[in-house]
């Protein structure tokens, strides 16, 4: 289906919004549910938001565990995943289940249906969907977030987000400040300053993980401490066992050789931009080529608002067992946007469990309004 189709007469289960590693995760289970369903994806390939990673990106996470459901992505225990390894993965992924995925497809609006059915409906350039059931799985990368700094807007040199980042040579030999304090800033940080005099900047001073510490140990100590919080019902960490957060840093071969070249040291904040440069907070004026902003994203949410249920802060609210259900229409699901649509759901070794329990719950929603098979 493109998006000069017409399926205005079409009644799926479920429409999933967005083709990336939450949206495919979803797929899997919904396939195994027996559910009629489709994934309608904006890209123009395969890969989702890793598709525009830039050119040295890697997993924090050796590719044994950095697998979706189903399918241990090859590499073993050893490798830590590129972006084109990932992006690979993910392409054979939808090929190996079948997935119905159609690109480039832009869900531009979802509507509530009034009446008998009570679907939504799914609008697109030229066509439409209806879905007894909705997984909004956009994900962050279309949102990049920029803080709000003083004279911002007269900076004269560049500014680039992370999101828009591919390589270190167009920096080479001028003044660069790489801003954020997480693995994106570290690792765009440690190939920046080989070719730049590059300064990082972060709120506050880094934490960095053991080096015998990737990605899938941070990923199963972080959630033992966040599960053990929620069982105390409590909505934050908790203080038993190790400190560890996703936001640590992972020591990848790169940024363990920024670390032993003295790249990795880090200032805090400056006050304001001028013209040429940026004042710290002493009142130094520096001269500043370029920055280079690895401030996160947002949730791309734009073709939920007709529903009314985006707030001020970009988010909907969400509740159910997955915690992933919309909290004001039961008729859609969020998946890969942060822990607040499932604890490390926007990672590869966190999504799958989201997305089974996110399944299962729409399978039984599904089940109690028509019949359906059981996961």
């Amino acid at each position: 289906m493109s998006e000069n189709g017409d399926a205005r007469t079409q009644v799926l289960d479920v429409a999933v919004v967005g083709g990336g590693q939450a949206g495919l995760a979803v797929g899997y289970y919904l396939r195994r549910a027996g559910l009629s369903f489709a994934i309608f994806d904006a890209g123009v390939g395969p890969g989702g938001a890793w598709r525009h990673g830039w050119d040295s990106l890697r997993a924090f996470s050796p590719a044994l565990y950095s697998s979706l459901p189903g399918w241990i992505m090859p590499g073993g225990a050893d490798r830590y995943p590129s972006r084109d390894n990932t992006v690979e993965y993910l392409a054979r992924y939808e090929e190996r289940y079948g997935l119905p995925v159609y690109r480039p497809v832009q869900v531009k609006e979802i509507h509530r249906e009034f009446g008998e059915g009570k679907h939504l409906t799914l609008k697109m350039r030229m066509a439409r969907v209806r879905a007894r059931a909705v997984v909004s799985a956009t994900g962050t990368w279309s949102k990049p977030h920029l803080p709000e700094y003083s004279g911002r807007g007269n900076f004269r040199g560049e500014q680039l987000h992370s999101a828009h980042y591919r390589s270190p040579e167009r920096f080479a030999g001028k003044k660069v400040l790489v801003v954020g304090g997480g693995n994106s800033g570290a690792q765009i940080l440690a190939e920046v300053s080989k070719v730049a005099d590059a300064a990082w900047v972060t709120l506050d001073e880094p934490k960095f993980l053991p080096e015998d510490v990737d990605g899938r140990i941070l990923f199963e100590r972080a959630s033992a401490r966040y599960f053990a919080a929620r069982q105390k019902g409590s909505d934050g960490p908790s203080n038993e066992g190790p400190a560890l957060s996703l936001g640590n840093i992972v020591m990848l071969p790169p940024v363990r050789e920024a670390r032993e070249r003295g790249a990795l040291t880090s200032v805090r904040p400056f006050e304001r931009f001028t013209e040429r440069g940026v004042v710290w907070s002493d009142g130094t004026e520096e001269p500043t080529d370029a920055v280079i902003w690895c401030t996160g994203f947002g949730p791309a949410l734009d073709h939920l608002k007709p529903l009314g249920i985006v707030g001020p802060d970009g988010r909907a609210q969400t509740t159910g067992a997955a915690g992933t259900r919309s909290r004001e229409e039961p008729r859609l699901w969020l998946l890969g946007y942060g822990d607040w649509t499932g604890y490390a759901s926007a990672t590869l070794i966190g999504v799958g469990r989201t997305a089974r329990a996110t399944a299962k719950e729409i399978h039984e929603y599904l089940q109690s309004n028509s019949a359906t098979k059981k996961i």
